[in-house]
């Protein structure tokens, strides 16, 4: 079954969104956008803002400035959300004692989706066995998945998920890559946060980077490595480097007295070290990982490391947002 979306569109819209705990600026002047067809994975490190940012986008949290739309529309002025957006921003918000089909029926009871729908959703993440169990006996990752199941119950065209990795083991890893591919396929837009950057470097198409509430660097997962390079290993460098300076390549000594050359074409580089006689001992392609690439943008900036400063982004979550407002 196939619910009828929403006229709220699918372009996710962060215009100046700010947010203030008290003296805490958890979220400062942010602005990016999410495109529909595309994973954007959201990162930063812990404290930096982003579970706020999402908390946000869906209005259960109201910013101190600036604005967060999807398909041009806040999200409480949207006609029948859950078929418009859908959100797992928790693994922990079910009742213990219900089962897990109950949980969606319920959920579903409220928007008028049918209980056959809520046994597609079980079957489609998975867990269609442990649907009438307890979901206070759930594993994390089995949570994880009933989760996601109520973000896809409406059928929605807006995914926004927070940590959907957390607690899956290898194999439903790569489950989730491949289903949010799948969706993004579709057409989907699909807005994920993440801390682990492996798996995101296999994912995402699209990157944003926070810190300390700001943006840091966003845009196409391929952008963030940088140039590619080559590392060469050779008896004679000074010779090689010549003669790569003769075919129009660029090189700067590396460490050990290797050559990290400006191009990634192997072939080349090999070409020239024959034709100049020179006999390489190791050759290889290098890419920046986006490790590397967080790290140098976010390593030193974090407000929330070394022990002293602002209080934690989830402690501020918790208290009266209106209250805490400036």
């Amino acid at each position: 079954m196939s619910v009828a979306h929403s006229d709220a569109g699918s372009q996710i819209e962060i215009r100046g969104l700010t947010k203030r705990f008290g003296d805490l600026l958890a979220v400062d002047d942010l602005t990016f956008s999410v495109e529909p067809g595309r994973i954007t994975g959201f990162l930063g490190p812990n404290g930096a803002g982003k579970t706020t940012t999402l908390r946000m986008l869906l209005g259960l949290v109201h910013p101190s400035g600036g604005e967060a739309t999807i398909g041009g529309r806040k999200y409480a002025d949207i006609p029948h959300p859950i078929t418009a957006v859908g959100a797992a921003l928790e693994a922990t918000n079910f009742h213990p004692g219900r089962s897990g089909r109950d949980h969606l029926r319920v959920l579903g009871a409220t928007a008028g989706i049918p209980t056959t729908r809520v046994d597609e959703m079980l079957e489609l993440v998975g867990i269609p066995a442990a649907a009438r169990k307890r979901a206070g006996g759930y594993s994390m990752g089995m949570r994880q998945r009933l989760g996601l199941a109520a973000a896809m119950l409406g059928d929605p065209h807006v995914l926004v998920l927070d940590e959907p990795a957390n607690g899956l083991d290898p194999e439903g890893i790569r489950w989730l890559r491949g289903f949010l591919r799948h969706l993004a396929g579709q057409g989907k837009t699909l807005l994920v946060s993440s801390h682990m950057l492996q798996e995101v470097e296999q994912t995402v198409d699209d990157v944003v980077i926070i810190s300390n509430g700001r943006l840091v660097r966003s845009g196409p997962m391929a952008d963030l490595h940088g140039p590619a390079t080559a590392l060469v290993r050779t008896s004679d460098p000074q010779r090689l480097a010549g003669a790569l300076r003769v075919a129009d390549v660029t090189s700067t000594p590396g460490e050990g007295g290797a050559l990290i050359v400006a191009t990634d074409d192997l072939r080349l580089i090999g070409d020239v070290a024959l034709r100049a006689g020179v006999p390489i001992w190791q050759l290889q392609a290098q890419v920046s990982d986006l490790e590397d690439t967080f790290f140098a943008l976010t390593e030193g900036q974090n407000r929330n490391l070394g022990g002293a400063g602002a209080p934690a982004e989830a402690d501020a979550i918790a208290g009266n947002d209106r209250g805490n407002e400036p």
